[in-house]
């Protein structure tokens, strides 16, 4: 397939494209949508060709005897990342965010408090709000123009009223891919502390040359309180099917999430697993790796063009897809370059304080796109700035 096909999204209920105006004030004709996280790529042919099985056979019942969709998990987290998962830890949840939301009410009470490494991905605030627990926001440092961890002032934060860390690894909207002695150090800090930990690892396939992911599963010291998400809807765009999977590899931890799903009567959707099983395959990997490599070009020619711009930083991009731009070295308010984006540019991306602490001056951009709106994307931001150069 061709990732530099534009295809046509607006008027199709994308989120993405078609809220883009009622939220950012991007006009729907013009604008360019690098806000939410999905792809403007097709999915995979052999995740295509599943979903026409499906229509061919017409009928859209019940899904049973799921060991080849089990199977078809575990093949490739060995294949990819090393990683040997019992068939009997993996849950079906409906997305990640359900995931996270699921764990946070089955190994937290109301009141306790809920760890993050702000700033990250929003919908975990979102909730662990609804969920009335209270955020715990334990703020990264930005040195040299990426993220590290600060554990000696972090475990000065902690006060006996935090149950759980949720880690994002790797880490959106930094884009960073924690090394073995970072995670060992989150190990150990819930270790200290007697949280549970919940890595959301959704972005695990999307690792540039010269980078590794590391599974905290691999981890020392954590098995006993570890909880895995993972999910074939980033890697190969099918967001829309709400699938994602918790792995729980310790039984008493297991039991209690078995006992949350079973009491609130969860069960999964049938395209999802479908097109999970389907995706996570040989085929499915050949088309990973194009697309990684694809991105990596979509990242360097956005790096390139937005640090031309003076007072503008990307973030050095190891994983995802997500660009954080730093816009402080303009001297602007935040309401002045946002506005120079959405209004001068016409371009919708996050806001920066929707990731928690130290997210003020920042902006994210989906990359993910077809390298004709990348370049045009830079193109207009190099305008809206012309001032600064």
């Amino acid at each position: 397939m061709s990732f530099d096909e534009i295809i046509q999204r607006r008027g199709t209920h994308s989120v993405k494209w078609d809220m883009m105006e009622p939220i950012y004030g991007v006009p729907a004709d013009k604008g360019i949508s690098m806000w939410v996280a999905d792809m403007d790529f097709r999915a995979p042919d052999c995740v295509q060709n599943a979903v026409a099985r499906m229509h061919e056979h017409g009928i859209y019942g019940y899904y049973g005897d799921d060991k080849a969709y089990r199977a078809a998990i575990c093949w490739w987290m060995e294949h990819r990342h090393g990683w040997a998962v019992d068939p009997a830890a993996i849950f079906t949840t409906h997305g990640l965010v359900n995931g996270t939301a699921m764990c946070v009410e089955t190994f937290t009470n109301p009141g306790d408090g809920v760890v993050l490494m702000t700033p990250v991905y929003h919908a975990f605030a979102k909730v662990i709000k609804a969920n009335n627990r209270k955020v715990i926001e334990c703020p990264l440092v930005l040195e040299d123009g990426r993220y590290q961890m600060d554990f000696a002032t972090w475990d000065a934060q902690m006060d006996g009223s935090a149950k759980m860390l949720v880690l994002c690894s790797p880490h959106n909207p930094g884009g960073r891919v924690w090394t073995v002695d970072e995670l060992q150090q989150v190990a150990d800090f819930c270790r200290r502390h007697d949280l549970v930990l919940v890595s959301d690892e959704i972005h695990h396939d999307l690792v540039f040359a010269g980078q590794k992911h590391t599974p905290m599963a691999l981890i020392d010291g954590i098995a006993d309180r570890l909880v895995m998400m993972t999910a074939t809807t980033k890697t190969f765009n099918i967001a829309g099917s709400h699938s994602g999977n918790v792995i729980i590899h310790d039984p008493a931890l297991r039991a209690k999430f078995e006992a949350r799903m079973m009491g609130l009567g969860l069960s999964p959707n049938s395209f999802g697993l479908f097109m999970a099983e389907a995706a996570y395959s040989p085929e499915g990997a050949a088309w990973v790796d194009q697309l990684v490599d694809y991105l990596d070009g979509n990242r360097r020619i956005f790096d390139a063009g937005v640090n031309a711009i003076p007072g503008l930083k990307s973030m050095p991009l190891e994983a995802t897809y997500l660009a954080w731009v730093d816009f402080s070295g303009t001297g602007m308010e935040r309401t002045e370059f946002t506005q120079r984006v959405e209004q001068n540019a016409q371009i919708a991306a996050n806001h920066g304080p929707t990731f928690g602490h130290g997210g003020d001056n920042f902006l994210r951009f989906n990359l993910a796109t077809p390298r004709p709106l990348v370049e045009q994307a830079v193109a207009r931001l190099q305008a809206a700035f012309g001032d600064l150069q």
